[in-house]
Parts: C-alpha cells; sequence; structure tokens
C-alpha cells in the first residue's frame, strides 16, 4: 500500500538539506565499482609511503596513460600529456585544453607528505647495551601514538660524490622492523599523572636499532659500530653519509580493508595520498579536456608548505610558464592573467565526525563518513584565521558540477568554533588570484599512525574529481 504523505512530510522532503548515508540503496554494480577502485587505492597506499614514493608511483600511473615531461616538448598543443617533477618530491602534471588558457584552467592540488618522524642529521648514538636512531617529528602528530608500534624505515643517503642510496627496510615481511619503547605501567606513575601531550617528549622519540656489541675489546661504543658495520655491508654507508640523507620513519602496518562489511580503509598517510590517488586517477580518465587540466601533487603541506617543493614556492608558477611559452601565447601579466581566470579544488582530507569524540564538532556543520566528498567553504582557527573563504559564487559553481552528475557531496567546518582548525594550500592559490574551496575525504583519528576512511567517499571523490575536470 503506497504511504499516504501530509502536506508538511512532503513540504520537509521538498525544503530540507538530505544527508543520508551513501551507502542506502546502492545498486550492485556501483558498490564493486566502489570496492574494486579502493583495492586498488590500498595498493598505491602501500607502495608509496614518502612523498619521494609517492611522486614514483605516481609518474608510473602517468607514464601508462600517455603522460610524457614537459621538458620532451618544444611546442604544446590540446590535447598533450604533460608533466614536470620537482626534485623527486612533487609533481605537476596537465591535459594542455581546447579552450584559450587565457580563459583559466580547472586546477585540482593534493599533497604527498604525512606527518612522520625524520632522522636528525647525526641521528646514531649507543646508550647502555642498545643503538639508537635520534628523530625530529614532522607535522602535527600525538607523540604518544608512535611509540610501541612497528616501524619501517624508507628514504635516500646522498653521498658526497653524488650517488643516491634508496633506504626501505621494514616493509617485506623478511625485514626487520624498529619501534620506540614507553614505560611499563607499573613505573610510569609520573608519567601518567602529566598532561597527555607532554607524556613522550619529542627528545626522547629515539628507534631502537640494534643490541649485539661488535667483537673487540680495543674500540668502544661496540654496539653502535655494529650497527654501522652491518649498513657498510649493505650500503657502503659510513656515519657521516647520513648528513646528506633524508631518512622518514613511517608505520610498517599495511594498508587493509576495515570492518566485517569491508566498507572502510585503515592506512598509514592517508592525509592526504588519498587525495593524490582520487585525484590523479580522475585526471588519468579525461580523455578531451576544455579546459587546460591540472593536477598537483604537493610536499611540505604539514609543516607550512614551505621550501622548493612546498606550494610556497615559484615552480608551479614556473610550470605554468612553460606552459604559457611552449603554446606560444605568453605576454607580460598573462600568468596572472591565467590565475586570476582560473577555478581550482584544493583536494585535502576533512575531520570526519567521530562520535566517541563528537564533543569537538558541531554536528549540523560536520562531516561524516559514508556520505560522500567534504567540502569546507572555509578553513583556519576561530575566527577563520588565516584561512581561505570561498566565495558564495564559486561554491554555487562547485555544487552544480556535483549536483549534475549526482556526486555525493556535504559541507562541513573544522570543528567547533574556537575549539582548533587547520589549513591547506587553498590559501596560497587562492592569493594568486584562483577561486578555491578545499574539497576532500572526510577521516577518523587524522595524523594517527592509522587513519580511517568510507570507502564510498573515497570513491566519491575520484568521481567528483573527474566531474570537475570535465566542465
Amino acid at each position: 500500500m503506497e504511504e499516504i504523505k501530509s502536506e508538511g512530510k512532503k513540504l520537509q522532503e521538498k525544503l530540507f538539506n538530505k544527508k543520508e548515508n551513501g551507502w542506502k540503496g546502492l545498486t550492485d554494480y556501483k558498490r564493486e565499482n566502489i570496492f574494486t577502485y579502493c583495492d586498488k587505492y590500498i595498493n598505491f597506499l602501500n607502495n608509496g609511503k614518502t612523498e619521494r614514493e609517492i611522486v614514483i608511483e605516481a609518474k608510473k600511473i602517468a607514464d601508462e596513460h600517455g603522460f610524457k615531461d614537459i621538458n620532451e616538448y618544444e611546442t604544446l598543443k590540446p590535447g598533450d600529456k604533460i608533466y614536470y617533477i620537482n626534485r623527486g618530491k612533487s609533481m605537476y602534471l596537465a591535459i594542455i585544453g581546447e579552450d584559450n588558457i587565457e580563459n583559466g584552467m580547472n586546477i585540482i592540488g593534493a599533497h604527498g607528505d604525512s606527518p612522520r618522524l625524520d632522522l636528525k642529521p647525526n641521528p646514531i648514538y649507543e646508550d647502555s647495551g642498545f643503538a639508537y636512531f635520534k628523530t625530529h617529528y614532522y607535522g602535527g602528530i600525538k607523540k604518544y601514538q608512535w611509540t610501541t608500534i612497528p616501524l619501517a624505515i624508507h628514504g635516500v643517503i646522498v653521498k658526497a660524490n653524488g650517488e643516491k642510496i634508496n633506504i626501505c627496510i621494514g616493509e617485506d615481511e623478511k625485514d626487520p622492523i624498529f619501534t620506540i619503547t614507553d614505560l611499563l605501567p607499573h613505573l610510569a606513575q609520573e608519567q601518567m599523572e602529566k598532561k597527555l601531550k607532554e607524556g613522550i617528549k619529542g627528545e626522547d622519540l629515539n628507534l631502537l636499532i640494534g643490541s649485539i656489541p661488535f667483537d673487540s675489546d680495543d674500540v668502544t661504543e661496540k654496539v653502535k659500530l655494529n650497527i654501522l658495520n652491518i649498513l657498510n655491508e649493505k650500503y657502503g654507508i659510513t656515519e657521516v653519509d647520513f648528513l646528506s640523507s633524508e631518512i622518514e620513519l613511517v608505520p610498517a602496518f599495511k594498508a587493509r580493508s576495515m570492518g566485517f562489511d569491508k566498507s572502510l580503509v585503515a592506512a598509514y598517510g592517508q592525509d592526504d595520498k588519498i587525495c593524490v590517488y582520487t585525484s590523479l586517477t580522475a585526471l588519468m580518465e579525461i580523455e578531451k579536456a576544455h579546459k587546460t587540466a591540472v593536477c598537483i601533487i604537493s610536499d611540505k603541506e604539514e609543516i607550512g608548505s614551505m621550501g622548493n617543493t612546498g606550494m610556497e614556492s615559484h615552480v608551479f608558477d614556473t610550470f605554468v610558464s612553460d606552459i604559457l611559452n611552449k603554446l606560444n601565447c605568453n605576454r607580460p601579466n598573462l600568468l596572472e592573467k591565467v590565475f586570476c581566470n582560473s577555478k581550482m579544488l584544493s583536494a585535502d582530507v576533512d575531520a570526519g565526525l567521530d562520535p566517541i569524540y563528537a564533543s569537538v564538532s558541531e554536528k549540523n556543520n560536520a562531516s561524516y563518513l559514508g556520505r560522500g566528498i567534504g567540502i569546507s567553504k572555509y578553513t583556519g582557527s576561530r575566527g577563520k584565521s588565516g584561512g581561505s573563504d570561498a566565495n558564495a559564487e564559486f561554491v554555487a559553481y562547485v555544487r552544480n558540477v556535483f549536483e549534475k552528475n549526482d556526486i555525493r557531496y556535504q559541507i562541513a567546518e573544522l570543528g567547533r568554533v574556537d575549539v582548533g582548525g587547520g589549513g591547506t594550500i587553498a590559501y596560497i592559490l587562492a592569493n594568486k588570484g584562483i577561486d578555491v574551496i578545499d574539497c576532500g575525504v572526510p577521516v577518523l583519528s587524522m595524523h594517527a599512525p592509522y587513519e580511517a576512511t568510507s570507502k564510498f567517499d573515497v570513491y566519491e571523490a575520484f568521481r567528483g574529481y573527474k566531474a570537475f575536470w570535465n566542465e
């Protein structure tokens, strides 16, 4: 029997913003597509845990889809697929559009770096029969979360002669892993009375790397010597070579499906590799770009986007200028005009509402896992300080793109007013005159060694980014 709806019910359905779980009423076909896509995403995460590895994986995908280094082109034309890799740690990709580039570009920008522990320049020392690496944490972390978990060592060592040695220890099942120890509860009374953020000091995040002494009576620091000897035999390095290295400690956990229904992805570094993957794979499916489509994989976002691989540098401007030169259309101030006519999605994650910690969120303006891609009109903290605030016209434009392509989305902000806040690369691009809005995937346990996301949201991000580029 057909339900008879009251006038009030009809009016409610017409006027209210519907906020429903995306899995509800999903077809078997789309559900299968979601799970297949996320299997590839999980594989991507397991192959790329650092910004350098992400760029390597992104290049493989781009090469497979016909993209070439921009330096291989003397001139460019509509349909050309190009990329530029900046010092192995950030990357810009583009498909030249049919429209005059002076009318602007469609840009999506994510970042490949994630919170982690970096080795200090002089990392190795010995104490009481143990050898350790000294570390300096990178980005915003809860320090206590990084103790007593399996850690892997990734990175590069560059010798003075220019020889580069790639390091990856702890990912293969046959590899050793490493850890940072913590106090036993029986002796931790003083520690547990401290504030949570003071329970583990940054200077005490020291990685345990060995305990067997070198078999010689006439040397000191025998355990340290034994470790250096092992590294010398395998990699040909000495202690001084750590001075010119970039060694990162990341969780040795594998990315995996999570939950009895396998609806979630659990992994390290989903902030912001989730948006790197969804935007990158969306670009690969653009057959013909009307406007020039640009994908940014930036670095250093977690520490303010500074440095020549971060978005605060002028390397992205140089990439776009190179495009203008090779289109034979460049002239004074054209770069600035192109930026002022461009539109961008700052593809960065949002804090999903966690019901266990719901007090930090305002439920009517929070993003929820399983409800689609999350849009943040503004970021910043407290009085929107330091954030980028998209204008209403551009919000309406993005809404229209998503609604006409049946992309599930939600608009939210990062937590209650005055509770905290955060920022992305959005303000940097907005300062160039580009219309920008933050648009990414909601995450639980952001910046923790293991983050959780909804596979439905991952797939909607991919679909949403693709729709944006197809405009």
